[in-house]
C-alpha cells in the first residue's frame, strides 16, 4: 500500500471515533495492553507527560511540548485529532512523522491489526509510541483521546499527570455531570506520580483531591500558585506569592482563556524542575512565546486575515463556545458573521443557546459521518432566534461569509474540529 491506501486502510478498517462515534469506542484497556505487548511494550521505553482535561488539553500539551524543545530535550508529542493531516497527530521537536514511517508501520503489523482488531486511536498511539522509543525521544507530551480513566493513553506511567479544565463534553460517554466527567478524567492519576490541577473549580476539586489520596499522588491546584496581569503591548506577567517569576512574556497562542492554561503548564515545569529535569525561565518564556513554530499547532483562535478579520477556533462544547463568545465580545468590528457547523453527538442546544444573536449565520456541515446537516441545525438556531442560510459545504459557507462581509466586520469560522479542519488557508 502507498500513503493513500494506509490512510483508507486505516480509516475503513479500523473503528473511528471521530467518524462513527461512540460505536468506535472499546471501554477497556486490553486491546491496547496486546498491542503494546507485541509490539515490545514501546510505552515502558520512553519518558512522558500525560494531559487529560475537557478544554485546554491540546493547547497544554503543545505548550509544554515547545518550552521542552527550547530547554534542549528532543520531544515527542502525541495529539488528537488531526487538523489537515494524519502525521500532525505524531511529532517529534515539532516534525511531523513522516508518510513513509507511516506507510511501513502498517505494512509491519497488518497481520497484528488484523489479529487484535484494534481501534483507530488505539493504532495510531502503538505508532506514536513506538516512533517515540526508535528516535530514543527525551520525553514525550501524551494528550489523552477521550476522558482518561478508560483511554487507550492511560497505560503509561508518566513523570507528571496534568489536568485541565472540566466542563460538559461527551456526556454520553464521560457521565452526565461534572463530577461524573471528572472521576473520568481523574483516571490517569497514578501511585507516587504528581498530578497537577489547571484550574481549581470548587465542585470538581474533591474528586481529584479523592483520587490522589487514594492512590498516594501529591496533588497541587496550580491556580493557587501562579496568576497573571496585563503587562504593556500585549505582553502579560506571571504571579506567584506576590512576586513576578515570569516578565513580559508574550504567548504566540491568542485568546484570553490561554491564561486558564498557564498556571499548569508553569507547575508541571516546576515538577520537573524537582525531578531532575533542567527548564530554564529563558526556556520557559521563548517556549510560550513559540508554541506555533515550535509544535504546528493550529486553530486556537487563529486570525486567517484582516480587512475583514477572520478568526478560527476548535472550541466546541459549552464551556469552549462560552470562551469564544467572550473573545468576540472584546473584538471591535461593525458586523459579525459566523460561519457554524457542528456534530450530531453534541447538546446542540445547549451550545447554540450561547451563541450571539446578533450575528449572520452561515450554516453548514462537516464532511463527516457524524456531521449535522445544515438544514437541521438552521432549524434548531430558528428556535434561539439565531438566523442565517444553509449553504451545502464548508467552503460555500466561508465564501458566501466573505463576499457579505465588509473591510469592518468580523467573520468567525467554527463549532467543530471538522468544520476549521476544512479552511483552505489553514
Amino acid at each position: 500500500m502507498n500513503y493513500q491506501d494506509t490512510l483508507t486502510y486505516l480509516y475503513t478498517k479500523l473503528p473511528m471515533y471521530q467518524r462513527q462515534g461512540a460505536a468506535a469506542l472499546k471501554f477497556n484497556l486490553d486491546n491496547i495492553t496486546a498491542l503494546m505487548e507485541a509490539l515490545g511494550n514501546p510505552h515502558l521505553q520512553v519518558k512522558t507527560l500525560h494531559i487529560a482535561g475537557t478544554n485546554g488539553k491540546g493547547s497544554s500539551a503543545h505548550m509544554l511540548s515547545s518550552v521542552l524543545q527550547e530547554a534542549g530535550y528532543k520531544t515527542g508529542l502525541h495529539t488528537s485529532p488531526h487538523l489537515k493531516s494524519f502525521t500532525e497527530r505524531i511529532r517529534i521537536n515539532g516534525q511531523a512523522i513522516s508518510e513513509q514511517a507511516v506507510v511501513d508501520f502498517v505494512a509491519e503489523h497488518q497481520s497484528l491489526i488484523e489479529k487484535i482488531t484494534p481501534s483507530f486511536f488505539e493504532i495510531t498511539f502503538a505508532m506514536a509510541m513506538t516512533h517515540f522509543a526508535d528516535k530514543k525521544v527525551d520525553i514525550a507530551v501524551i494528550e489523552v483521546g477521550m476522558g482518561g480513566r478508560l483511554d487507550s493513553t492511560n497505560i503509561i506511567t508518566p513523570e507528571v499527570s496534568l489536568i485541565t479544565n472540566i466542563s460538559f463534553d461527551h456526556q454520553r460517554l464521560l457521565g452526565e455531570t461534572l463530577e461524573q466527567i471528572a472521576s473520568e478524567k481523574a483516571g490517569i492519576i497514578k501511585p507516587s506520580v504528581p498530578v497537577v490541577i489547571s484550574q481549581t473549580q470548587s465542585n470538581v476539586a474533591p474528586v481529584f483531591r479523592a483520587k490522589a489520596k487514594e492512590v498516594g499522588a501529591a496533588i497541587v491546584f496550580a491556580d493557587e500558585l501562579y496568576t497573571t496581569e496585563q503587562a504593556a503591548g500585549n505582553r502579560f506577567n506571571i504571579i506567584a506569592e506576590g512576586q513576578i517569576v515570569h516578565e513580559g512574556i508574550h504567548p504566540d497562542l491568542k485568546g484570553d482563556y490561554q491564561r486558564y492554561n498557564l498556571p499548569g503548564v508553569l507547575k508541571t515545569c516546576d515538577l520537573l524542575n524537582e525531578q531532575g529535569w533542567t527548564i530554564t525561565e529563558k526556556a520557559i518564556s521563548a517556549g510560550l512565546e513559540n508554541v506555533v513554530k515550535n509544535t504546528g499547532l493550529k486553530g486556537r483562535w487563529q486570525q486567517l486575515s484582516t480587512k475583514p478579520l477572520v478568526i478560527t477556533d476548535t472550541g466546541h462544547n459549552e464551556e469552549g463556545v462560552r470562551q469564544i463568545v467572550r473573545e468576540l465580545e472584546q473584538l471591535d468590528y461593525n458586523n459579525l458573521h459566523i460561519v457554524w457547523g457542528m456534530v450530531n453527538d453534541k447538546e446542540v442546544e445547549n451550545i447554540l443557546a450561547l451563541l450571539p444573536k446578533n450575528a449572520h449565520y452561515y450554516f453548514v456541515r462537516p464532511e463527516i459521518p457524524r456531521g449535522l446537516p445544515a438544514a437541521d441545525l438552521y432549524e434548531i438556531a430558528a428556535r434561539f432566534s439565531l438566523s442565517g442560510v444553509v449553504y451545502n459545504s464548508i467552503p460555500a459557507g466561508i465564501k458566501a461569509a466573505k463576499q457579505k462581509a465588509e473591510a469592518d466586520d468580523c467573520i468567525f469560522i467554527g463549532g467543530s474540529t471538522f468544520v476549521v479542519a476544512e479552511i483552505a488557508e489553514l
